[in-house]
């Protein structure tokens, strides 16, 4: 995993032409058969689709508890595909559903406020290579928790994959391994940043707007030189340029859980991350929560989700002319005063989660992940040789990709002239 692995700027476009270029899958993987739990949902039915569109010949098993929904996502993905009934909350019915199957993908969500990692349990007394699309920082610390049983067990598991967090901790990863190998010894990563935002729920559904109101209940936890510190929910915004095809945004800040796994992996002293959504009254309402309601209320499950029952219907209209744009920024700045950015947009959020969760997918069944429970910014999880492939598979479709570029080279209309950013 030597740092030469790669090389020192990794700047690619992925274009039509760029996605029919991806190595060919060895048999051995193109055989293996794969669990989407939640399959019958948005990401999970998005995850799934973007299997097979990778490698039609998987073995995919929709699971869920809707059969009907599961049987005609079935139907679309071909003759390789299957459909069963899963109670994730069920530890028999997860052992049976995960019997001679190589890697289950957790896409049942929300994850705040869930007690328990039934599925990375399962996975582990199975010997199933796990990986889910946690975004909550409790569950993912639960998660690394059982990092010694999956270790004895022989069991690659990771926590917090797709497109943000996932994606985003890699493209992190690489900015910082870039910065260090590209200064000198004294210059140091200060400062990273993640910047997220996408029009109204991105077509993912109610689990999103649950997602999005649960962690309006959650105390935001960010680090200032190396300080943990604790602020509001849904505060500090800014308004950010996330180039073309998006433009400038106003975001807020959130506890995300790539927050506290980039600082302490990483190592960057000062980390944060801030979404926002569109059209602009979303934040107003989303801010006025935070005020208006206790965050206890927020952290009920059950009355967020009468809550999620009450909006969807509204959600899903204005959903309808919002688009679902979604994009990522993140930036790091080091002691010298160097500042590099990577960009990540694409038109469709709920295609671009299932492509970047099937790319983390692949990237276990290639067999590069060791036994244990990794975030994705681990090299035990996504070795640095790996992360080139991953970015390539995730990326494909995006409207604007880059990687370790000034900011100017990335603004809605540049500041300066020089090389294309896709050099």
């Amino acid at each position: 995993m030597a740092p030469t692995s790669l090389p020192l700027n990794l700047n690619f476009k992925v274009t039509a032409a760029a996605t029919t270029n991806l190595p060919e899958l060895p048999e051995k993987i193109r055989n293996s058969r794969v669990l989407v739990l939640g399959g019958t949902g948005r990401i999970g039915g998005s995850t799934a689709t973007a299997l097979s569109n990778l490698c039609p010949d998987l073995q995919i098993i929709v699971a869920g508890r809707n059969r009907e929904k599961g049987e005609a996502l079935v139907a679309k993905l071909g003759g390789n595909s299957g459909f069963a009934r899963v109670d994730i909350d069920d530890a028999n019915s997860l052992e049976i559903a995960l019997k001679g199957v190589d890697l289950v993908v957790h896409a049942a969500g929300p994850f705040q406020q869930t007690e328990k990692c039934s599925v990375l349990e399962a996975a582990i007394n199975t010997k199933t290579a796990y990986i889910d699309v946690c975004d909550d920082t409790t569950y993912s610390l639960r998660a690394k928790s059982f990092a010694s049983k999956a270790l004895a067990a022989n069991v690659p598991a990771i926590t917090t994959t797709g497109i943000y967090p996932g994606v985003s901790n890699v493209m992190a990863a690489e900015l910082v391994r870039l910065a260090e190998s590209e200064s000198e010894s004294e210059d140091k990563p200060e400062r990273l940043r993640f910047y997220y935002y996408t029009a109204g729920t991105g077509g993912a559904g109610p689990t999103i707007l649950a997602t999005s109101f649960l962690l309006l209940g959650e105390e935001v936890v960010a680090y200032n030189k190396g300080e943990k510190i604790k602020l509001k929910p849904y505060s500090g915004m800014l308004k950010i340029d996330f180039g073309k095809g998006i433009g400038k945004k106003d975001v807020y800040l959130l506890n995300l859980p790539e927050v506290r796994s980039t600082h302490e992996i990483l190592g960057v002293p000062s980390v944060s991350a801030r979404f926002g959504t569109a059209p602009f009254f979303w934040n107003w309402g989303m801010e006025a929560m935070t005020k208006l309601l206790p965050s206890e209320f927020l952290r009920d499950r059950s009355k967020v989700q009468r809550m999620v029952e009450l909006f969807d219907p509204v959600v899903r209209v204005i959903d309808g002319f919002a688009g679902e744009r979604v994009s990522m920024r993140v930036d790091l700045e080091c002691s010298s005063g160097r500042h590099t950015v990577g960009i990540f947009s694409h038109r469709r959020l709920s295609e671009s989660v299932g492509i970047s969760t099937a790319a983390f997918a692949l990237a276990v069944l290639e067999g590069s992940t060791q036994p244990g429970v990794w975030f994705p910014e681990e090299p035990q999880g996504i070795p640095v040789e790996a992360r080139e492939l991953l970015l390539k598979r995730a990326s494909q479709g995006t409207i604007n990709f880059a990687m370790n570029r000034s900011p100017w080279m990335i603004e809605t209309n540049p500041k300066e002239l020089g090389l294309g950013i896709y050099a």
